[in-house]
């Protein structure tokens, strides 16, 4: 069993944020479902999932720079990353409100990640969040956030002692679970609908991913709700009750909260905020966000003139950079006073479709069929689009995140997509953007393809006048029957399944594994292409990377015509991307 941290240190941050985002990928769909409010686009969930993706990626890119060296990152790097990861990822009214909690908390955990830190960690993610949001609202992850905190100052150690950083971080997810149930009865239109608040459940969940780091000890999961309902009385899903082990959470019923964690309200109809949008009024028709590079002053003029604009106004950050959200009907405006404050970027304007389906936007008509690939370098990009396949690039060390997919998807503007990660570590990233996608109303296969050579297998039988189900299975069935190999040069002394290699080694890996240990790329690529053809083959690819020379592929191909009959080679130039060498063998 892994060591529990005394306090937040690097590592402990790196499993928090591994965890939530885990924990939201397990309740994205259902957040999505009880999505009502402010606009009810059902996209909480997903967005929450984006935002700390994006946090966890900037925290591993930390750990990453330390790979070589002996010790870990500092703490004060790893919540740093985390904030600002979450900062330029954050996606919608939530993930934005999300990155200033968290951007709240770095600033106090910079400096320690005891019990103290900690309580004072959660005050000023409360304070700073609120803040942010032009027109607070009670009965939203504002105030599951507030109540968290509260929890976390209250809180005491055994008979009245000293709280230690377990009991802090148990007081704070029940704070946090027992005002979540009693959000209907703060905002009317989640009384009205059956539900408690979409993002503060979120964080409910983030909290338990925290809980968990702390503990060892993950909250029992409750009852989970009938698929397919939206929305629906919930909280099924959600982490509530009691921890794995049956000692029962500070301040939450010994068996849970009931199914659905909402109480009887009794909130009449129509009685709530002046700010909560009363059934069958539209709200505005767009969603605005974009990242500003700009000084304190010319940011409060911004919040100004948007506050006028729109509502839901949201900016976070500080230090020079700012995540802006708002939601308004002229969009060209919110973008304009952007420019004015200073220089925006990663501009993303969403149109809400309103009850009567009138949608302002002038499209073309969409495409019956498009295929979205992820490709690790230009070359194959290049390759892939004129194949008519919309392309995602992977740079070395920089995996694209799911919002990125997202983006080709809607680029590739079709009824019908079918998506090709080329990685088998953007599984879980490919299935959220496809689930995403999906909520838009595009139909989306995901085809689990391992390797770039997998895909440009599945890609070169793809028909789009066929049937979609059957052009996805004959695309399947073609990666399924590439085994892939690369090449690649050690950084280290390590074991291996092939025996020990040292810092320079040439390792051949085939399917994932390193199978072979050389000493110069032409001899290693010729040994791992003997043992990939050993089973058969009827076609080699090569794709060779930007420093490689023509003769190695020119060599290789000699030696498959040479000692296999009937075996052809196509070669590919992939242009920037890790492995000096791709192999596949169909």
């Amino acid at each position: 069993m892994p060591q529990l941290p005394d306090d937040l240190d690097a590592v402990a941050v790196r499993t928090w944020c591994s965890l939530a985002l885990e924990a939201l990928g397990r309740e994205r769909a259902e957040i999505d479902a009880i999505n009502v409010y402010p606009i009810a686009d059902g996209d909480t969930g997903t967005n929450l999932y984006l935002t700390v993706e994006s946090a966890a990626a900037a925290v591993e890119a930390v750990f990453a720079a330390h790979e070589t060296g002996a010790t870990a990152p500092a703490t004060a790097d790893a919540v740093r990353a985390m904030a600002h990861g979450a900062l330029i990822g954050a996606r919608g009214n939530s993930g934005t409100i999300l990155a200033q909690l968290l951007r709240g908390m770095a600033g106090v955990l910079a400096d320690g990640g005891d019990a103290a830190h900690l309580r004072r960690a959660l005050t000023r993610a409360a304070d700073a969040a609120r803040r942010a949001v032009a027109h607070p609202v009670e009965g939203t992850v504002l105030t599951v956030a507030a109540a968290a905190a509260e929890a976390a100052e209250g809180a005491e150690g055994a008979e009245g002692g000293e709280s230690d950083l377990r009991t802090v971080v148990h007081a704070a997810y029940a704070g946090a679970l027992a005002a979540l149930a009693k959000t209907p009865e703060q905002l009317a239109v989640l009384g009205r609908a059956g539900v408690v608040d979409a993002g503060g459940r979120g964080l409910v969940a983030v909290l338990g991913a925290l809980v968990e780091t702390v503990t060892g000890q993950a909250p029992v999961r409750g009852p989970r709700t009938a698929h397919g309902k939206a929305p629906t009385p919930v909280d099924g899903g959600s982490v509530v009750g009691l921890p794995v082990g049956g000692t029962p959470v500070e301040g939450v019923p010994a068996g849970g909260f009931p199914a659905g964690g909402v109480p009887e309200t009794g909130v009449p109809a129509g009685e709530g905020p002046l700010d909560c949008p009363e059934d069958g009024v539209a709200g505005p028709a767009f969603e605005v966000i974009y990242l500003l590079e700009a000084g304190d002053e010319q940011v409060a003029r911004l919040r100004t003139r948007l506050d006028a604009l729109g509502d839901s106004l949201v900016v976070v950050g500080g230090d020079g950079l700012w995540h802006v959200h708002v939601h308004v009907d002229d969009a060209g405006a919110a973008v304009e006073a952007g420019v004015e404050a200073g220089r925006p970027y990663r501009i993303r304007i969403t149109h809400f479709a309103t009850e009567s389906g009138h949608d302002l936007r002038v499209q073309a008509e969409p495409a019956q069929r498009a295929v979205v690939v992820v490709v690790p370098g230009d070359g194959l990009a290049g390759l892939c689009t004129e194949a008519g396949a919309t392309t995602v690039i992977a740079r070395p060390g920089e995996p694209p995140a799911s919002g990125e997919l997202v983006d080709a998807i809607r680029r590739a503007h079709a009824r019908e997509v079918v998506l090709l990660p080329n990685d088998a570590a953007l599984r879980h990233t490919a299935a959220a953007a496809a689930e995403q996608a999906r909520t838009e109303g595009v139909r989306v296969a995901l085809v689990p393809t391992r390797a770039a050579v997998q895909g440009i297998a599945a890609l070169a039988v793809h028909e789009p006048d066929r049937g979609f189900d059957e052009d996805v299975v004959a695309m399947t069935a073609a990666a399924g029957a590439t085994r892939y190999a690369e090449l690649a040069v050690a950084e280290r002394q390590s074991w291996t399944m092939a025996g020990i290699c040292q810092a320079g080694d040439i390792l051949g890996l085939i399917d994932g594994d390193v199978a072979v240990i050389g000493a110069d790329v032409p001899a290693t690529a010729r040994t791992v292409l003997d043992r990939m053809l050993a089973a058969g083959g009827e076609l080699v690819t090569l794709v060779l990377g930007e420093d490689v020379p023509d003769s190695l592929a020119d060599a290789l191909e000699e030696h498959v015509r040479e000692g296999y009959l009937a075996v052809d080679t196509v070669v590919y130039r992939g242009g920037h991307q890790r492995a000096p060498l791709l192999i596949g063998v169909e």
